[in-house]
């Protein structure tokens, strides 16, 4: 069973420089990160390396081997972020034991990730254009909710 507290969850990640920059960002900020696999590279790819620097060591994370591993510790509210959402980040009440949960950069969370999911959010971006890259997207949000639920490290 996941711990208490605020989580980020990476849907089958298949860029290794965004995992590597939410990893960084989890162990910075003092949030886990879950990883669900299949990962679209191996998990000693340079670019995971090289965008998580040093703070590789220090994240608290979990890889899955499957979505169904992941729902079967999982605890708390899974809120998708998706570029096809209604309700805007900024509209939504958060809550300390929330999982952000960010899909693949090339193709985002299949439908029955998507139901599963009890809140689903987006940013609101300029007209005409589709997203922000994942890991700016988990970062925007995750400060937001850090900041309604006092979360931020001392």
């Amino acid at each position: 069973m996941q711990e208490p507290g605020m989580r980020l969850a990476l849907y089958e990640p298949d860029i290794p420089q965004n995992t590597g920059a939410l990893l960084r960002l989890g162990a910075c900020l003092d949030v886990a990160v879950d990883i669900i696999e299949p990962c679209g590279f191996l998990f000693s790819d340079r670019g995971l390396k090289r965008a998580g620097m040093d703070y590789l060591e220090l994240a608290d994370y979990r890889r899955h081997e499957s979505w169904a591993a992941f729902q079967a510790q999982r605890r708390g509210r899974l809120v998708l972020l998706s570029s096809k959402a209604e309700l805007a980040y900024t509209e939504f009440a958060f809550t300390c034991d929330d999982t952000l949960l960010l899909g693949r950069e090339s193709a985002g969370v299949p439908d029955f990730v998507r139901d599963t999911a009890d809140a689903k959010l987006r940013i609101p971006l300029k007209p005409g254009l589709r997203s922000l890259n994942v890991a700016l997207a988990g970062a925007i949000v995750l400060g937001e909710a850090l900041r309604q639920t006092e979360g931020f490290p001392a």
